[in-house]
């Protein structure tokens, strides 16, 4: 059975669980927690990226057990970085449309971030790497990894890993704006932090990568008291 879905679908595949061999990682239940079995993984979608269904009996507390359902969007992971300049006290971000936050009420679905893309084929570090280059115009050297976070673990998969950078004007290889052949319209915001950190408090920058690592750059990175 297929819910109320919009653009092209594929027709529902049950994938049983004797044969996931040659399946994609995503599509084939872990078995690490022995109160999660795992019974059945139904494709919905497989337009853009790939929406399953998946129930599995779950142990709770007291020893019983229960069936549940849940839908999983997965996109694959992906990497984000924050690039800054101590000296002048600066953050280069990016401003893209946005439809997912267009249709959720932002007024124009235009939101300020810190550069980001998925791993492809690519390690984290060296997708960030082309990340940075492809959008902001910047070849990076050294970049710190701060941490990794599940951004919306209820429905999504990706595991997000962030990183920050320093950038100057020796960094800068072109004037960035993403890849035209990859429908991106990115232009670029350099803000003061304590700007950017305004911004947050006030709705303008509403992105929650860009959040987390702008509120990182204060707390404990390069923008943090000595």
């Amino acid at each position: 059975m297929i819910r109320c879905c919009y653009g092209h679908v594929t027709s529902v595949q049950t994938i049983a669980l004797d044969s996931l061999e040659g399946v994609r990682a995503a599509e084939t239940p872990p078995n690490t927690n022995p109160r999660i079995r795992v019974t059945d993984v139904r494709l919905l979608s497989d337009n853009w990226y790939t929406l399953h269904t998946t129930t599995f009996d779950m142990q709770a507390a007291d020893g019983s057990w229960s069936s549940q359902s849940r839908e999983t969007y997965d996109r694959g992971n992906g990497a984000t970085i924050l690039l800054y300049d101590v000296d002048r006290r600066t953050v280069l971000l990016t401003s893209q449309f946005r439809y997912p936050a267009y249709v959720n009420g932002h007024p124009d679905g235009m939101l300020l971030e810190t550069a980001a893309g998925l791993l492809d084929d690519d390690d984290p570090e060296t997708a960030i790497r082309r990340e940075a280059v492809e959008e902001t115009g910047h070849r990076v050297g050294e970049v710190t990894h701060v941490f990794d976070a599940f951004m919306s673990p209820g429905s999504v998969t990706e595991r997000l890993h962030f990183y920050a950078a320093p950038y100057d004007a020796g960094t800068r290889e072109h004037a960035g704006g993403g890849l035209a052949h990859e429908g991106e319209h990115i232009t670029l915001v350099e803000l003061d932090i304590d700007a950017a950190l305004d911004m947050v408090d006030g709705g303008a920058i509403i992105d929650a990568k860009t959040i987390m690592l702008l509120q990182w750059a204060v707390l404990r990175g390069p923008f943090a008291a000595r």
